[in-house]
């Protein structure tokens, strides 16, 4: 039985949750980590194990990925949750939280629930699925369970999902506020519709997919963060700010940021800029857009001064052909749970930030901001959701290597170091230098908050 089944890692460089290193052994039993130590003998009554020698590795919590878009059910060309959770796991993603547009959506407890024995039945690796507001489900988006949270499209959706009014939007923030009965976390897509709409038309002809990023431009963005933190505000609603992508709004939040607001951004827009687009087209094309030199610099310094709290990658895969379809033609959107991991601490070993603070930003604080128990650090009691890396060795991103069903990344060939060697899930090993295990199956997460 996978209770009494006890895993030994040993010779591990292991990251404490005092953002220290150990070099040293750690001890899971069934789901859960025993022990972490220099040194951990096989205790006598343990018969079933398995040890692992990570001499020259680097053992981190596993990575929870707070914003992608899996595809399933209604657009399982693109991705599902089987190849998605492949990808996961080789990116060393032991749990993700997945957005509520699909088809059908994900706004009533009915296709919450489809989701999750979806899930259930294909995932390799933990999971959680926010719930979608549209303006006339307010019941639903309170009620719901198991979810992480509310997810608002204030802009860049189409159909039932775009809630792009103040007069609808607040409503959300104000129920149950005279009674203090609700503070389910509101996540927030911030983007100014009526602004985007406007500038469609004042660019309307153009091809160029850089033009992408003029007509959803900073000021879109700004304009919606501000009315999401006015309301937030307003109602003390616990508020979180998904894919953050402009200096504007990192400033606005250095200078107004609550204890309950929280803000996230994706590795594309701390490394990816509109020089993009003359590289890689289309496959630069993502909502928000991809911004200038001066906003990736300005949201490295929130993230390092702790203004952003965490980041996500926003996996949203569309084929090649979708991609080569042109301008304005094409979906917005790129995959990222395979090389977000690598990507930072290839910037951590560059001296942009530390190893420990990659990990507080991909698995600690996410943990924290969504009230997910027992993850995110490696310590007993702790689940056993970890990913060794290879810090001393680089590769490059490789499209034949992907395991996303869309085949593609933009940061295809990058050299990177930092990739994922082995990933356990509850105390299983799913990952093991390029090889599957596809008989691991994750676990639906429970939030506290």
């Amino acid at each position: 039985m996978l209770s009494d089944f006890c895993l030994f890692i040993r010779h591990a460089r292991i990251l404490l949750p005092s953002g220290e290193f150990l070099l040293g052994d750690i001890h899971t039993c069934g789901r859960r980590i025993v022990q972490v130590a220099p040194d951990i003998p096989v205790p006598t009554d343990v018969t079933a194990y398995k040890e692992i020698d990570a001499q020259g590795l680097t053992l981190l919590p596993g990575v929870i990925d707070p914003q992608v878009h899996f595809r399933e059910p209604g657009l399982e060309h693109k991705e599902d949750l089987f190849t998605a959770s492949c990808a996961c796991a080789k990116g060393g993603v032991t749990s993700f939280l997945e957005m509520p547009n699909t088809r059908p959506p994900t706004t009533t407890q009915a296709p919450l629930d489809d989701k999750l024995k979806r899930a259930a039945d294909k995932c390799l690796v933990n999971y959680g699925f926010f719930i979608g507001a549209t303006p006339a489900n307010q019941p639903d988006l309170h009620n719901a369970q198991p979810t992480c949270g509310i997810k608002i499209f204030m802009g860049s959706a189409h159909g039932a999902l775009l809630v792009d009014h103040e007069a609808v939007i607040e409503p959300i923030f104000a129920e149950g506020f005279s009674e203090g009965k609700y503070n389910r976390l509101i996540a927030v897509h911030a983007e100014d519709q009526a602004r985007i709409n406007q500038r469609r038309k004042e660019f309307a002809g153009i091809t160029d997919p850089a033009v992408h990023s003029k007509i959803q431009d900073n000021q879109a963005a700004l304009n919606a963060t501000k009315l999401a933190l006015k309301l937030s505000k307003k109602y003390q609603r616990r508020l979180h700010i998904l894919h953050l992508s402009t200096a504007e709004e990192a400033e606005l939040l250095r200078e107004d940021k609550p204890s309950w607001v929280t803000a996230e951004v994706t590795p594309q827009h701390l490394l990816l800029n509109t020089d993009a687009y003359a590289e890689i087209g289309t496959l630069a094309q993502m909502n928000p857009p991809l911004r200038s030199c001066h906003d990736n610099e300005v949201l490295w310094q929130a993230l390092l001064d702790g203004v952003i709290d965490f980041i996500a990658t926003d996996h949203a895969p569309h084929t090649l052909e979708e991609k080569a379809k042109g301008y304005p033609h094409t979906p917005s959107g790129m995959p990222g749970v395979e090389t977000s991991l690598p990507l930072m601490l290839t910037q951590a070993i560059e001296g942009r930030c530390s190893v420990a603070q990659v990990s507080d930003w991909m698995s600690t604080a996410v943990a924290l901001a969504y009230g997910i128990p027992n993850k995110g650090a490696i310590a007993p009691g702790y689940d056993a959701d970890l990913v060794l890396v290879d810090l001393e060795n680089y590769h490059p991103v490789l499209r034949e290597e992907l395991l996303t069903k869309c085949g593609w990344s933009p940061f295809e060939g990058w050299n990177l170091t930092g990739w994922p060697v082995m990933t356990i899930v509850g105390g299983q090993v799913v990952y093991d230098r390029g090889k599957l295990n596809t008989d691991v199956r994750g676990e639906a997460l429970t939030f506290t908050s």
